[in-house]
């Protein structure tokens, strides 16, 4: 082979290779460029006004925009437009830059009381957006938008009283203009503690209930009834519930309706005991057995069972004459509506009465009296 085949030889392979490399056979593409570490948007922005404080809620993402995990805390900014115009910083610290640094994943909250221009004057939409900010300050675009009202809002509820009684608890408030809703807010302050892992709940336990939960009250909702009262009949005895209220108006704005809700009143706490004795029992009737065979005389006392969910039981009580009424029956309540008498004597003439005893220890008043006369053999 002549010296100038030798010489082209690595010229020829270089080319080869290179065209091998060109087609990309087995090879990894161009490098990817730098991810910019935008956080995801934020899709489940709410927003809810009670008088001149908004107060936004929503959860911030756990990845950027490349599907990556987030480290460190986000930057957030806040922004509210009115009606088209441009988004502008919600709150004091808006326009010191981010209002928030959350973490990823987190539960994310915001208030800000309204400037006088925004709570005066005729309703109007208002909107809220979140922007959450890389540490160069880019982002990925504005949350999903969340509406409230701008404008005057209702007046405070004052006078706000709540009364315990036997079916609920009983709210009153001083009367307004009558045309606004009211909507009451109860929490309850004595939660039961949450199941521990592996504990098992008894079949008859009672359903459990949340925490915080809220009642519209329509103006004018019930022919008849005053528009400042309302009656809470989902309580239960032995718990503490807090009671707030505000009115509520209902404005159409663009065709869209929406509700302009005024401040909080100030709380009311109510302990819920049990004071209240059950009803008393009805129906008592009274039957003779005279003695013979063996048997002794007794008399037999029946009546109409009472149907109250925390029903104990009864007590039997007889007298003689113009005597004193004494408990012949167990002291622990009788389960049934009925009692056997056998201390009785031929020839004699028994009065009795019956109370109903609920599981709190409350008796009633006795029952209407039933008088028998034990025959003599």
């Amino acid at each position: 082979m002549s010296r100038l085949a030798w010489a082209a030889l690595p010229a020829l392979f270089v080319l080869s290779v290179a065209a091998m490399f060109a087609t990309g056979c087995g090879t990894p593409g161009a490098p990817l460029p730098p991810s910019l570490n935008l956080p995801e948007r934020v899709t489940d922005l709410a927003a809810n006004r009670a008088g001149n404080q908004v107060s936004l809620t929503w959860t911030m993402p756990k990845k950027n925009t490349d599907k990556l995990l987030l480290k460190g805390d986000v930057p957030v900014r806040v922004c509210r437009k009115e009606g088209a115009g441009t988004c502008e910083p919600a709150g004091v610290a808006s326009r010191r830059g981010s209002d928030l640094q959350l973490a990823p994943g987190a539960d994310g909250a915001f208030t800000e009381t309204l400037p006088p221009a925004l709570s005066s004057g005729a309703p109007r939409i208002l909107t809220y957006f979140v922007e959450l900010n890389n540490r160069n300050g880019r982002s990925a675009g504005l949350s999903n938008a969340a509406a409230v009202l701008a404008g005057e809002a209702p007046a405070p509820v004052t006078g706000l009283v709540a009364q315990v009684r036997k079916d609920g608890v009983a709210l009153r408030w001083t009367p307004g203009s009558g045309t606004e809703a009211i909507r009451l807010h109860r929490k309850l302050l004595t939660p039961k503690p949450a199941a521990k892992p592996g504990e098992q709940q008894g079949l008859l336990a009672p359903p459990s209930v949340p925490v915080e939960q809220s009642l519209l009250v329509e103006a004018g909702e019930h022919a008849g009834r005053a528009p400042d009262r309302a009656l809470d009949k989902e309580i239960r005895f032995g718990q503490i519930y807090e009671y707030r209220a505000q009115r509520v108006a209902r404005v159409t704005v663009n065709g869209r309706t929406m509700e302009l809700a005024g401040p909080l009143s100030a709380p009311v706490r109510v302990e819920v005991v049990d004071v209240f004795p059950p009803e008393v029992p009805v129906g008592l009737a009274a039957v003779a057995t005279a003695a013979g065979a063996g048997a002794e005389a007794s008399i037999d006392l029946s009546w109409q069972p009472d149907t109250e969910a925390d029903l104990a039981g009864y007590a039997v009580y007889r007298r003689e004459g113009d005597g004193g009424w004494q408990l012949i029956s167990s002291p622990a309540p009788l389960a049934a509506p009925a009692f056997r008498d056998i201390r009785v004597q031929p020839g004699h003439t028994y009065r009795y009465a019956i109370s109903a005893i609920d599981q709190g220890g409350n008796e009633s008043a006795r029952s209407a009296e039933a008088e028998e006369t034990v025959p003599n053999p």
